[in-house]
């Protein structure tokens, strides 16, 4: 059995600027707690989350990658033991032109019934959606998830 979360929202942009905001370390920082991605953005490489102390928050690799389309990353929590005991979890971005808006679908899951991990992004997403389409919209993130001193 597996865990899994999925999310579906509508955003005012273009494909182009929404992949910029979920790749480019000056776009997630401002609405996603103050974390940068590091990656080469390329098949097979590896990524992580970086968390504005300096720790690594999580990891893993790009599975499948189709600029402005489609990123697909195995995932794996690294700063909760109990998370990251859970091992690899999928995470699937869909990137969809509809009209003057770009739907954007994800897909969160993992091979382990009663997930901790899926859990913790069931409401981690939201938030940060919500900030991200904010952010692109109108031009400010939520200051609610500003920090990640916040998240706890």
């Amino acid at each position: 059995m597996s865990s899994k979360f999925l999310y579906v929202t509508y955003i005012r942009t273009t494909p182009e600027k929404l992949w910029d905001a979920l790749t480019k370390p000056e776009f997630t920082r401002a609405y996603w707690f103050g974390i940068t991605l590091e990656s080469e953005w390329k098949k097979a490489a590896s990524w992580k989350m970086m968390i504005p102390d300096g720790r690594v928050g999580d990891s893993g690799e790009i599975i499948e990658i189709e600029r402005p389309k489609k990123l697909v990353l195995s995932w794996r929590n690294e700063f909760r033991s109990e998370m990251r005991e859970e091992g690899y979890s999928r995470c699937t971005f869909t990137l969809e032109p509809e009209g003057d808006t770009d739907k954007l679908t994800i897909l969160h899951q993992i091979d382990r019934d009663g997930s901790k991990l899926i859990e913790a992004v069931s409401g981690g997403w939201p938030k940060i959606l919500a900030s991200l389409k904010s952010m692109l919209e109108t031009g400010k993130p939520l200051d609610e998830i500003h920090t990640w001193a916040r998240v706890g």
